[in-house]
């Protein structure tokens, strides 16, 4: 495993992070047992950023990896997010950006994770009601207080990229971002680039449908978040289905899976973006770590690119775009 800056201010982590939502919801089934033996084989194979956040679950998640981290917590970067809010039945209840609400937040994922401090603690979704200025400013007072170290963004616009920073330095920006997703090269890329902030690009295998796996909507647990999702219904997955068969070409002559393909373009677009692509499987970590080994050259980008260029995948990311980038 190699490792990467992210941002400016001094953070290192792993060039391949793990997301951890999929281990308590969304994806169908898992067991604790397999998700925290995936963790803790994440932290034999060199990967040190964990993503999870209080929503997960929800609340779960944080707990979960709490107890696979209880005794390697110099091992890892944890990285949480707040600020989209749910009751423990599992209902939406709307985003909080309001500086108490961040400090509430911040106390209650200290103490499911069992920790005194995060390491990258991330505005999830931006409050279009509370001045994001408000917002960081409550950020900062936590790094302040020694309850948080680093903080981050999560789908935020470059505009107000630009003012979060100003009152704090932002260290990363979290965004989908994959070969179907690559909305991100556009404004936010660049503007983080300028500013010296890191990009963490979340399901960075298009939400597992760049894996190759998924061939029909009834490969889907009836319970799989991805039913509602635009890209997995319909002609829209007809059209998706065509780009990943293309993809799989180009990485069956390369003799690697599709998915790890995927991972070694993301990797390749530079030392600024970190992955973390989200298992619940030893088998499929591996899998995923395996694909830091993989050099492309400069015929596999543009081949890639070709297969794969902007605004290919068919359909919206989710089913409510009002919520992100703004």
């Amino acid at each position: 495993m190699k490792y990467r800056q992210l941002g400016s201010q001094g953070l290192t982590v792993s060039e391949l992070g793990l997301g951890c939502m999929g281990m308590s919801e969304f994806y169908g089934n898992s067991t604790e047992e397999e998700s925290i033996a995936t963790i803790h084989r994440a932290l034999e194979l060199g990967t040190t950023l964990l993503d999870t956040a209080d929503m997960y679950g929800p609340f779960k998640n944080e707990e979960l990896v709490g107890k696979a981290i209880k005794n390697h917590r110099q091992q890892v970067v944890i990285a949480t997010k707040f600020g989209i809010m749910r009751s423990e039945e599992r209902g939406f209840r709307g985003v909080n950006g309001k500086p108490e609400y961040v400090h509430q937040a911040c106390n209650a994922s200290l103490k499911r994770l069992g920790v005194e401090y995060i390491d990258l603690y991330y505005q999830h979704r931006v409050d279009p009601n509370v001045p994001i200025e408000e917002t960081v400013g409550a950020m900062a007072e936590l790094v302040q207080q020694g309850k948080v170290r680093y903080i981050g963004l999560s789908e935020a616009a470059p505009n107000t990229i630009r003012r979060a920073h100003k009152v704090h330095p932002i260290t990363a920006l979290q965004s989908e971002y994959s070969l179907w997703t690559r909305d991100p090269e556009d404004e936010v890329l660049p503007t983080v680039r300028e500013l010296g902030i890191g990009f963490v690009a979340y399901s960075p295998l298009g939400r597992g449908f760049l894996s190759g796996a998924i061939t029909s909507p009834d490969d889907l647990a009836p319970d799989d978040f991805r039913r509602n999702s635009p890209r997995f219904q319909g002609e829209n997955f007809n059209k998706n289905l065509q780009v990943v068969e293309r993809v799989k070409e180009i990485a069956a002559e390369k003799g690697v899976e599709p998915s790890q393909l995927a991972l070694a373009w993301l990797l390749a677009l530079g030392q600024d973006i970190v992955p973390i692509p989200g298992t619940k499987r030893r088998k499929y970590l591996e899998e995923n770590v395996a694909a830091t080994n993989i050099s492309l050259t400069q015929a596999d980008l543009e081949r890639i690119n070709e297969v794969a260029p902007k605004n290919v995948a068919a359909g919206d990311r989710y089913p409510d775009m009002s919520t992100v980038n703004r």
